[in-house]
């Protein structure tokens, strides 16, 4: 299994009417995001929620992506 800390993430700031703080995405996992009140808290929440996503695929009998080499700054 691939290591969860491999998965590029974007993080971005969240409109004050979206509740503030960042949000977290991983695009190599459709659908995997979190959300922080910094960007450090979504960058560890969403570490819970790539492993959470992994497990389901893999109950799910589903392929799990390989985690992309790229770097996006948004």
């Amino acid at each position: 299994m691939a290591d969860r800390l491999e998965y590029p993430v974007v993080i971005e700031p969240l409109s004050a009417e979206d509740g503030g703080g960042f949000s977290a995405v991983v695009p190599d996992l459709p659908g995997c995001m979190s959300d922080g009140d910094t960007p450090e808290q979504a960058i560890a929440n969403v570490q819970d929620a790539i492993a959470v996503w992994i497990e389901a695929a893999q109950d799910l009998g589903r392929s799990i992506p390989r985690p992309s080499r790229h770097l996006a700054l948004a």
